[in-house]
């Protein structure tokens, strides 16, 4: 039980530090490009990306880096930016700010479960 414990404080923090790069990137990609959003964005994200699955392999889930679990790693994160669209419209009437905070706190744990038993799956590609 400790150990996942553990295992979940190192992969919020790695999520939240993944949060901070992307934001960061992007915002210094937005003042040097000027206002181009969606470019700042991507290149933002794919950095994020790059740092998030390198430390969740090593420090969370203790494997090896690999093309086929980087892409698995990306298609759970990509769908869960596509659950996380679709839940917010779901919630479409509550506050923006409540359908951030549910959103900020369900989905983290759906990718962490994902990744634990299927991405970083034990003895397995």
């Amino acid at each position: 039980m400790f150990f996942l414990r553990i295992r979940l404080v190192n992969y919020f923090l790695i999520g939240g530090v993944s949060t901070l790069i992307h934001f960061l990137i992007a915002s210094l990609c937005i003042y040097m490009i000027h206002d181009s959003l969606l470019i700042s964005n991507v290149i933002g994200f794919l950095i994020a990306y790059v740092h998030s699955y390198i430390m969740q392999s090593k420090v969370v889930f203790n494997q090896e880096i690999s093309p086929i679990k980087a892409v698995k790693y990306f298609i759970v994160q990509f769908g869960v930016l596509i659950v996380s669209i679709y839940v917010s419209d779901l919630l479409s009437d509550f506050n923006n700010y409540i359908k951030t905070i549910v959103i900020i706190i369900i989905m983290p744990l759906i990718t962490y479960t994902v990744h634990k038993f299927w991405t970083f799956k034990e003895n397995g590609l």
